[in-house]
């Protein structure tokens, strides 16, 4: 009977789909990497990837895309974190209609949001000068269009980042430990900096991670504002170009999995579990 048990217990299935999901994501990454070191004939080496790392716009493209990347992530967390704090503290009747507005950016088309900034925050013309139109022409110097792009990579990251955070507020006590910081004389700045922020550090980092990948990935954005990131580098090395893409895509997802993986050494692997202490 115990024998009978555990063949029928056995997740057959589920092995199946596991092994099935593996090979759909491990064959194109197969596929590419042998496409990248085949750039010489009839030998197998890192020639593609020894002229794409020695391109000087590689290394300036990739190190904007990091720069903004990592002011996206810290603007998202400003906005993010206190939002859906107090959304679980007070207004909880408000959680469906922001998680709505979270999902707008998979049904709204990038291609729309930057013609959209565009529209709004360009030169304007024939417009009376105006306290509305002073706002208007950020694109007329640098930090104005990094601020737009970032605001706009902020807008594409949101559903990934609020969800993240809003799972990990999920996992611990916020009201409790809200109660007990109060008693103890803390303010709101003590509380989300020092009692959320640690409580939520795992949802924290996964969502800053597709937030990163979204950021250096991304194309239509930045082609259309006119801002020098590795999407657009990317893209038009590929319309050029065969092997050094193949090389540049499979070293950007290497970087990908190396930042989960500093995500488990920081986290220890482990869940929000401060909180229900």
């Amino acid at each position: 009977m115990n024998a009978t048990t555990r063949v029928r217990k056995f997740p057959f299935w589920s092995l199946v789909w596991f092994i099935l999901g593996v090979l759909y994501f491990a064959l194109p990454l197969y596929a590419t990497l042998d496409f990248s070191l085949r750039m010489e004939r009839d030998v197998i080496g890192f020639k593609a990837y020894e002229l794409a790392f020695a391109d000087d716009e590689f290394l300036k493209t990739f190190g904007y895309s990091m720069l903004l990347a990592i002011a996206t992530i810290i603007v998202s967390i400003i906005i993010i974190v206190p939002t859906a704090y107090w959304i679980r503290l007070r207004l909880p009747e408000a959680r469906r209609i922001v998680e709505f507005i979270t999902l707008l950016p998979f049904v709204i088309p990038a291609i729309i949001l930057v013609f959209g900034l565009i529209r709004v925050y360009s030169s304007p013309v024939n417009i009376p000068f105006t306290e509305i139109s002073l706002l208007q022409p950020l694109t007329n110097f640098k930090v104005g269009t990094n601020i737009l792009i970032v605001a706009g990579y902020m807008v594409l990251g949101l559903p990934y980042m609020y969800r993240s955070v809003d799972t990990g507020m999920r996992t611990v006590d916020v009201r409790t430990l809200t109660e007990a910081a109060q008693s103890l004389g803390a303010n709101w700045y003590t509380i989300i900096v020092r009692i959320i922020l640690p409580n939520v550090r795992t949802a924290l980092l996964s969502g800053a991670l597709l937030t990163f990948a979204i950021v250096v990935g991304e194309v239509v954005l930045a082609s259309f504002l006119g801002v020098p990131t590795f999407g657009p580098y990317l893209f038009l090395l590929g319309q050029h170009r065969a092997y050094e893409p193949a090389a540049l895509t499979f070293t950007t997802f290497l970087l990908t999995w190396a930042a989960m993986g500093i995500i488990q050494l920081v986290t220890g692997g482990q869940g929000q579990t401060t909180g229900a202490h």
